[in-house]
């Protein structure tokens, strides 16, 4: 009896470790809104890390989040760095690239709760007297995090924060 037990568990394993390895290993996560302000008023928002705690989705979920931020105040080359409770984790955020306006890039190092390197990009793009925003982050998973985006679908968990952030953003450069 011990031994069919033991076959169909291997089993198991096997099967999980196939599915898990044939999914795929690049991920993107997109959200987006348009804005009735200037993307100039929105830009520098993104570009300037120092202003990301009035908009920013998980600057609520601790508001004792310890930041530090080195480098210039904003655009590329500048750095922040959180250490927060367990649903903030640990992390550092590095602009790479800053397109007045247009577009900023982010690259994304989080430490805690799992590790993980990701690209931030937000474009904005302006239509008369508004401007959409789209806020991407993508990378590439693991093993480890393929298997965690079989239980968790990320892109419903990280874009309904992409979400929260992006109103957030909305309602203060559309009544600031």
């Amino acid at each position: 009896m011990l031994i069919p037990i033991l076959i169909a568990i291997v089993v198991v394993v096997v099967l999980f470790v196939v599915i898990v390895a044939t999914r795929p290993s690049e991920f993107r996560i997109t959200r987006k809104a348009t804005m009735s302000a200037p993307a100039s008023a929105i830009f520098a928002q993104v570009n300037d890390f120092h202003n990301w705690d009035v908009w920013s989705p998980w600057a609520k979920l601790d508001p004792n989040m310890k930041h530090t931020f080195e480098g210039p105040a904003s655009g590329v080359g500048a750095s922040h760095s959180w250490s927060g409770n367990n649903k903030v984790g640990e992390g550092n955020a590095t602009i790479t690239e800053s397109q007045p306006h247009d577009r900023i890039v982010i690259r994304l190092e989080f430490l805690r709760p799992f590790t993980a390197t990701n690209t931030a990009e937000f474009l904005f793009q302006p239509t008369g007297n508004q401007t959409a925003v789209t806020w991407n982050m993508y990378g590439t998973n693991n093993f480890m995090g393929k298997a965690f985006g079989m239980i968790m679908n990320m892109d419903k968990m990280v874009g309904r924060d992409f979400e929260k952030g992006l109103a957030s953003m909305k309602t203060l450069v559309e009544t600031g």
